[in-house]
């Protein structure tokens, strides 16, 4: 069984970014994310609608760090500190050596590769210093930008659910996506 410890936070240098501890400073950066619709179209929540909802969800993911469930990395670019997106890997199972990773993106720094350098660093953590076996993503179908990302890095399309999730008066369809870990 996974044995993890997120301390101290894995800090992580690729070329372009750097992968840090979301603070309480980051707070204007997460609520600019979380409610851009644009950024959660696919996601199935509402936007946030306040800088509260910001802070709790910053409290979650400290806390879920805390005890190890979960981590969640600020994407950065170098030499600024400024958070532009979210790469995690939570819902982690332990007894099975097996998480879920999740991203997000400000608009702005869509289709610069970004999101790509920042995931292939997460995962390398994940299989390389967690010792995960394998990883999934559930992604909306019509997500389309997120599957090609996915795809790109050797994820399989392992299961697709028909109205499994309700969301906003709707039922709605879930895919899931899982790598094996290459070593």
């Amino acid at each position: 069984m996974l044995n993890l410890n997120f301390h101290p936070f894995p800090i992580i240098e690729t070329e372009r970014l750097l992968l840090r501890q979301i603070t309480e400073q980051d707070a204007a950066e997460i609520f600019q994310l979380r409610s851009d619709p644009r950024v959660t179209e696919f996601l199935d929540r509402v936007p946030a609608q306040s800088i509260e909802e910001a802070h709790r969800f910053i409290t979650m993911i400290t806390e879920a760090l805390l005890e190890s469930r979960g981590i969640c990395w600020a994407i950065t670019l170098k030499p600024e500190n400024k958070l532009i997106g979210t790469v995690d890997i939570w819902r982690i199972i332990p007894e099975h050596y097996r998480a879920e990773i999740g991203y997000g993106m400000l608009t702005e720094y869509h289709g610069k590769g970004i999101m790509q350098e920042a995931l292939t660093a997460a995962l390398q953590y994940g299989f390389q210093t967690m010792g995960l076996h394998s990883v999934e993503a559930n992604v909306n179908p019509h997500n389309m930008a997120s599957i090609r990302l996915l795809e790109r890095n050797k994820f399989v399309r392992e299961a697709y659910f028909k109205e499994n999730y309700y969301y906003d008066g709707k039922f709605l369809d879930s895919a899931i996506y899982s790598l094996l870990s290459p070593l």
